[in-house]
C-alpha cells in the first residue's frame, strides 16, 4: 500500500499489502499458484539464489501472494517484517525451533493453548529444551521462573481458555532485563484490539485460522517481528523445515482481513451484552470476560486492550454434566473447536482443545472440568442469546441467587 501518512486500522485492513495488479489492474491481489518461477537467464537465477536479486525462485522460499499477506499483517501489528506459515502451530513451533535448543529455557503462560504446551513438554524436551509454565498474569511468578538460561518469555494474553490477562509491558521489562525475547500470542485479540509491540513485545504470533481469516475455511499462522533483527534466522528455520503457507490459503486470509475490523467489532458488541446477561443466570457459577468488572485484570485490560474481545469462558453450577447438556442443546451456536469466525462456536476445553494437558496440569492452570469456552460470532444478538438461554433452561440449576452474588470472576 502506498501512503504518505499514517492511516487508521480500518483503512489498513482494506488496503495494507494490497495494490492493483501491475499487469491487468485487478484490485485483488492475484493468486500466484505456482511452485516455481522462471528466470530470464542463468545469471538471474544465480543472482536470486545468491541474494543479490530479490525476485522469486520457489514458493516454499517466497511467493508474491504470501508476501502481500505478510506486509498486510505486519502493517496491522505495527511490525517491520512478517512470515506467513501453514498453521498457527507451525508459527509457534518455528519460534521454538529458532530460539530454543539444548540447555535453553522458556517461561510460558500455564493456561496457554494446549498443543503449545504439549509440543514444549513432549517434543522440544526430547532435544534438551526446558520449559516452565506459570500464571503470567502474576508478574512476580514470571520473575521467579526466570533462569540464567531463559531465552524466551512466551505469553498468551488473554490466555486460552481462562482469559487471564498478562501485563505485556512488565513482561517485556523482565524478559529484556534477563536477555530474553518476549513473544506474545495475539490470536484472541487480533491487532484490532491489542498491539503488543506498543508495550515492548519483540515477536507477535497469530493463528490466522481464527480472527484474521474469520471464515472457518483456512488453517494458517503468522509470525510478526517488531524489527528486522530476529527475522533472518527465523525465516531460515521456517523455509528449511517447510512450514510455509500455500498461496491460495494466503489469498483467502487476505480477503478475510478486509472485513477483520468490522467482524471483530460486531462480535465484541454481541459478547459484551451476552456476558452481562450470563452473570445473572441462575445456572451459571462464574463468567470470565475482560469486559466484566469482576474480571481479575479488568483494569489492565482497559489499559492494554482497545476492547474486551469476543471470547467468553464460563462454568455451570452443576459442572461437566450440565456443560454437556448445554452444548448438546444449542442450535445456532455450533459445537466445534477453533474461534474467531463469523459464527458462534462453543466447546469444552477439558475434553477437547486442552485434553492433552492432563487433569493435573489443567487444574493447576485453572482449566476446570466444567469450563465452557464461547467464541461469540456476528449473528443477530437476540438469536445468539435466545439459543444459549434456551439451552440453559435444559440445564438443572439451583434456585436463583441475587445478581450481586452471581457476579464472581
Amino acid at each position: 500500500m502506498k501512503k504518505t501518512k499514517k492511516t487508521g486500522i480500518d483503512t489498513d485492513c482494506i488496503h495494507a499489502g494490497q495494490e492493483p495488479d501491475k499487469l491487468f489492474g485487478g484490485i485483488s491481489v492475484p493468486i500466484y499458484q505456482s511452485s516455481t518461477f522462471a528466470f530470464e537467464n542463468a545469471a538471474q537465477g544465480a543472482a536470486r539464489f545468491g541474494g543479490t536479486d530479490p525476485g522469486y525462485k520457489y514458493t516454499r522460499l517466497g511467493n508474491p501472494t504470501t508476501a502481500a499477506l505478510e506486509e498486510a499483517v505486519a502493517t496491522l501489528e505495527g511490525g517491520e517484517k512478517a512470515l506467513a506459515t501453514s498453521s498457527g502451530m507451525s508459527a509457534i513451533s518455528t519460534i521454538f525451533m529458532t530460539f530454543l535448543g539444548q540447555g535453553l529455557h522458556v517461561v510460558s503462560t500455564d493456561s496457554v493453548y494446549g498443543p503449545t504446551r504439549t509440543v514444549l513438554e513432549k517434543e522440544f524436551a526430547r532435544f534438551g529444551a526446558e520449559s516452565t509454565f506459570v500464571d503470567t498474569s502474576d508478574i512476580n511468578a514470571i520473575k521467579r521462573a526466570i533462569k540464567p538460561n531463559t531465552k524466551l518469555v512466551y505469553i498468551e494474553t488473554p490466555s486460552n481458555p481462562t482469559l487471564a490477562i498478562t501485563d505485556i509491558s512488565q513482561a517485556a521489562k523482565i524478559a529484556h532485563s534477563n536477555g530474553a525475547i518476549l513473544v506474545v500470542d495475539n490470536t484472541f485479540c487480533s491487532p484490532i484490539l491489542q498491539k503488543p509491540f506498543d508495550f515492548g513485545a519483540d515477536i507477535v504470533i497469530h493463528s490466522m485460522t481464527k480472527f484474521l481469516n474469520g471464515h472457518g475455511d483456512v488453517v494458517a499462522g503468522m509470525i510478526v517481528f517488531k524489527d528486522g533483527s530476529l527475522f533472518p534466522q527465523t525465516k531460515n528455520v521456517l523455509v528449511q523445515m517447510g512450514g510455509t503457507i500455500d498461496p491460495h490459503q494466503a489469498w483467502l486470509v487476505l480477503r478475510g482481513i478486509k472485513t477483520l475490523s468490522m467482524r471483530v467489532k460486531v462480535a465484541q458488541e454481541n459478547s459484551i451484552k451476552l456476558a452481562f446477561e450470563l452473570v445473572k443466570h441462575p445456572a451459571v457459577a462464574w463468567v470470565k470476560y475482560p469486559g466484566l468488572p469482576s474480571h481479575p485484570q479488568h483494569d489492565l485490560s482497559k489499559k492494554q486492550m482497545k476492547g474486551p474481545g469476543a471470547m467468553i469462558s464460563f462454568e455451570l453450577k452443576n459442572g461437566i454434566d450440565a456443560g454437556r447438556t448445554l452444548m448438546d442443546s444449542v442450535k445456532i451456536c455450533t459445537l466445534a473447536v477453533s474461534l474467531g469466525g463469523v459464527e458462534t462456536l462453543i466447546q469444552h476445553p477439558a475434553s477437547m482443545t486442552h485434553a492433552s494437558l492432563g487433569a493435573a496440569n489443567r487444574k493447576l492452570s485453572g482449566i476446570t472440568d466444567g469450563l465452557v469456552r464461547l467464541s461469540v460470532g456476528c449473528e443477530d444478538y437476540e438469536d445468539i442469546r435466545n439459543d444459549l438461554f434456551d439451552a440453559l433452561e435444559k440445564v438443572t440449576s439451583p434456585k436463583p441467587q441475587n445478581m450481586e452474588a452471581s457476579q464472581v470472576g
